[in-house]
């Protein structure tokens, strides 16, 4: 009778997962992650065939998970692009090893920053639909501006320059969007 996996391919995602939201995913290397494990890195290349296999596991998992704190982000914003801001915005605050990964490395291979924001909740195609429903001629160059907005500020949270509260930047997100709109 063959001899139970006791590490098996969950564990090991999990784990570099982990490692990556608290420590940064250049952190994660076969021996740290073995080490963290408590294994050789054996069962690591018996599940993944090298770590580049495992770092696209790990990419894939931090945007399951972006998606998932964007759909759970709750704001009375009906502003467009004001919601979708507030939780990048939290999101770069809260996850800041996960920020980078998704949103400040070369790790994306083929996807845009627009593929990444939409992903299965539809967020940037809803919040483009709003700003239609609001009026605006042109939505996509709306969001483009107010993306650059956004993002720099998302930036700013990580270097410690952004001490706005959620309640001030929702302000400055809506007297942007009626500036860029002119609604």
């Amino acid at each position: 009778m063959a001899r139970k996996e006791s590490i098996t391919a969950e564990i090991i995602l999990n784990t570099a997962f982990e490692m990556t939201c608290t420590e940064g995913f250049e952190s994660v290397t076969a021996r740290k992650l073995a080490t963290r494990i408590g294994c050789s890195t054996q069962p690591i290349f018996r599940v993944y065939e090298n770590m580049g296999e495992l770092d696209g596991e790990i990419y894939q998992r931090a945007i399951q998970y972006f998606d998932e704190y964007y759909m759970n982000f709750t704001s009375e914003e009906t502003t467009p692009f004001v919601h979708l801001g507030l939780a990048y915005i939290q999101f770069a605050t809260e996850e800041k090893n996960l920020f980078k990964l998704l949103f400040l490395s070369d790790k994306r291979g083929e996807r845009g920053m627009y593929e990444l924001l939409n992903g299965n909740s539809g967020a940037v195609t809803k919040e483009i639909t709003r700003a239609t429903e609001a009026g605006c001629k042109n939505p996509s160059v709306i969001f483009m501006k107010m993306w650059i907005f956004i993002h720099g500020a998302a930036c700013m949270v990580l270097t410690g320059d952004y001490d706005l509260s959620q309640e001030e930047t929702a302000v400055m997100l809506r007297e942007t969007f009626h500036s860029i709109a002119g609604i």
